[in-house]
């Protein structure tokens, strides 16, 4: 079955409502390919490898969470960016990319993606545009809590916890590079946050404000989103989906 690339738009802005964001780029269509989407290709970045690989495989369209344009590039297109846009171009391929609107999702987003392999379920958001999710579980230790998420996650995590002994009942977590949202998480009520990356000062938080910090990869906290809105996508229009993971160590 085949669709417009307009009708694939519209679905996606019905879904993901990205006028509701104050975004660091553009949400929705970056790259215009061809009028009519047989399949789709989701992938976390649009990197060169991404790219190649949805090539390869057929895709009419390119749907990512992090894609070619963000606030402050300068405009050129040399280098990296010239090349990733002629791929696009040569073959007619649309690229699609929803950032924010994508985390925040309640049910196909990055967020409660994460917060499903992890079996929490947030009860309440916090931080900056309600980006962050918080919500009741249990785990005896901050270890018990790291280990599930490098059992599901598959990759080991950096965390630090100012109470290593202290059970764990309520957990916030935020995707990507939310590590400036640990104070909000903890004054939300949380006694463990979970994002992607960890900077200088979180360290020193944790230790000092008795909570604990979990670092589990820029990359690995979000390949679950665009992935599940890929399916959805697939499952509600028509069209056939294939997630194409690029590894990643951040």
């Amino acid at each position: 079955m085949q669709i417009s690339c307009e009708q694939l738009l519209q679905q996606c802005d019905g879904l993901l409502q990205p006028e509701r964001f104050k975004d660091y780029g553009p949400n929705g269509l970056q790259v215009q390919g061809r009028a009519q989407v047989r399949r789709i290709v989701s992938g976390v970045t649009a990197s060169r490898a991404l790219i190649e690989a949805a090539i390869a495989d057929g895709a009419d369209a390119i749907l990512v969470h992090h894609g070619l344009f963000w606030r402050g590039m300068d405009g050129r297109v040399t280098g990296w960016l010239k090349e990733r846009l002629r791929l696009l171009l040569a073959h007619d391929i649309n690229l699609i990319a929803y950032h924010l609107p994508l985390d925040a999702h309640p049910t196909l987003g990055n967020n409660a993606q994460l917060g499903q392999r992890l079996g929490v379920v947030a009860d309440a958001s916090f931080g900056e545009q309600d980006l962050g999710a918080i919500g009741p579980c249990r785990f005896a230790s901050p270890q018990a809590l790291v280990d599930q998420v490098e059992n599901a996650l598959g990759r080991s995590a950096t965390w630090i916890s100012g109470a290593p002994d202290q059970p764990i009942t309520r957990l916030a977590w935020c995707s990507g590079g939310a590590q400036g949202f640990f104070e909000a998480a903890l004054a939300a009520g949380a006694q463990a946050f979970i994002t992607g990356e960890i900077s200088e000062p979180q360290a020193h938080l944790a230790r000092e404000m008795g909570a604990t910090f979990i670092a589990a990869g820029h990359h690995a906290t979000e390949r679950y989103g665009v992935a599940a809105l890929g399916e959805h996508l697939a499952q509600t229009l028509g069209v056939a989906h294939r997630f194409i993971e690029i590894a990643n160590p951040a």
